[in-house]
């Protein structure tokens, strides 16, 4: 047995019994700061590019949803091992969450792989059709190329913090994960612009920058996992291949790695139609969110921490606690997001003349402020609430048809229909996106009050 034993039972009593609320805080805190940190890089990042022009801006918006296409396969099998690992701690079953430990990290090694060399031979078909502008074509091509290079590395670095999250160690990934983003911040600059005698590598140095970063952070994740100084301790032979344990996580892992699939694919076809009206749309809307990014860290790290509670009450059959858990961290992150939409209306034009001093690009925020930032409440307030809660409780199928609804039954037609055919603006593309936060979150959470979730996957052998 290789769980620091002492560490995992005092968790696992706080999260079943402890008082919720704060219990809830010293899950969350690292993971908002960790939050605050990425979307600080995110920003940073987008300072930097800005320099060089809006193309150049653009680049990493256009690139992630085409990333995240492939990415989110893995991150499908890193969200059933994180169940599994949960429940089966909240269990008490300590040995068979070790062996679900290493069977997901095998099964991501080899996914990474495959992911990163599919998605290097597709990229340039997958920008044409996304329907990228010629100015900002080779930026977003060289970007992402390098990126999917690094994609074996932060597969191993999703899988390291979900196993973490699962034990209730939220503090060792975060500790990482701010390491590599401010070595990602102090890099991005030297190698955007060639200080120090460096050579101008532009938007090439920020993937250069990201990749490296993210490859170190998971280099020490891995030794942490096999030298026994984490919560969990691998070992070399718990990473041969164990075909049972693959079977269940691919029937928990393949539904979520589907549906986050298909979401991100949603945003390459979402971003085909918000280009539709020009690199100054699509300019805005790339800055407003990575604004309201920021201003939603603490709710988004709150929800994953809920996760964390939420999978090891329902492995020891609490679910009336874990559904008291859900409503209450729905109402915080609904007062959150609700503050972080007002504060980016009233600061919206000084903020970005920081980032991009364009008037066409500041008048067109104002649409997206209004029409789509004002859904948030319903997105990180309802929606992600109910969807880690489905995730966590290994139900994965629900959080998938969740999030095919919102963007594929709702986003993607009503942004189309009321941008191109009704209204004829950009006004329609971010009124249908807001729509389709408000309709998802009201949905989800009839959904989550019925109460199917509340059922653990885990055996007992």
């Amino acid at each position: 047995m290789y769980f620091t034993m002492a560490r995992v039972e005092e968790m696992r009593a706080e999260i079943l019994e402890g008082n919720i609320e704060k219990t809830l805080f010293k899950l969350s805190w690292p993971l908002i700061l960790n939050n605050l940190v990425h979307v600080l890089y995110n920003i940073t990042d987008t300072f930097w590019l800005g320099k060089i022009g809006r193309e150049a801006l653009s680049a990493p918006g256009v690139s992630w949803p085409l990333i995240g296409t492939l990415m989110n396969l893995g991150q499908g099998f890193a969200v059933a091992g994180f169940a599994f690992v949960g429940q089966y701690i909240g269990a008490k079953l300590y040995d068979r969450a070790n062996r679900a430990a290493g069977a997901l990290y095998s099964l991501v090694l080899f996914f990474a792989s495959l992911t990163a060399f599919i998605g290097f031979l597709i990229t340039p078909k997958a920008l044409e059709f996304m329907k990228v502008t010629p100015n900002v074509y080779p930026y977003a091509l060289t970007y992402v190329r390098i990126v999917f290079l690094g994609l074996p590395f932060s597969f191993m670095g999703f899988a390291f913090s979900a196993l973490m999250r699962a034990t209730g160690d939220t503090r060792t990934p975060v500790k990482i994960n701010m390491f590599t983003v401010f070595l990602n911040v102090i890099l991005d600059p030297i190698l955007i612009f060639g200080l120090f005698g460096l050579p101008r590598l532009d938007v090439t140095g920020a993937a250069v920058a990201t990749v490296f970063s993210n490859t170190l952070g998971s280099i020490i994740g891995a030794y942490l996992l096999f030298s026994g100084k984490a919560p969990i301790h691998l070992k070399s032979r718990e990473l041969k291949p164990d075909f049972e344990f693959y079977k269940r996580i691919f029937k928990v892992g393949l539904p979520s790695g589907i549906g986050q699939s298909a979401n991100s694919f949603g945003f390459v076809v979402l971003t085909r139609i918000i280009f539709g009206f020009g690199d100054v749309t699509y300019a805005a809307y790339t800055i407003t969110t990575r604004l309201v990014n920021f201003l939603t860290s603490i709710s988004r790290g709150i929800s994953m921490a809920m996760g964390t509670m939420i999978a090891q009450n329902v492995g020891a059959e609490k679910y009336e606690r874990a559904k008291k858990i859900a409503e209450r961290t729905m109402i915080i992150n609904i007062l959150i997001a609700t503050s972080a939409v007002v504060i980016i209306g009233i600061l919206r034009v000084p903020i970005f003349r920081v980032f991009l001093n364009d008037d066409e690009v500041i008048k067109e925020s104002a649409v997206v402020w209004k029409y789509f930032l004002t859904s948030v409440p319903f997105f990180n307030g309802i929606f992600v609430v109910v969807n880690n809660v489905f995730r966590a409780s290994g139900h994965t199928k629900k959080s998938m048809t969740l999030g095919i609804l919102r963007l594929w039954g709702l986003r993607i037609p009503l942004s189309y229909i009321l941008g191109y055919i009704l209204l004829g603006s950009s006004i329609g593309v971010f009124l249908g996106m807001g729509l389709s936060n408000i309709i998802a979150g009201i949905f989800a959470f009839i959904w989550f009050l019925k109460g199917s979730w509340m059922k653990r996957i885990i055996d007992e052998g």
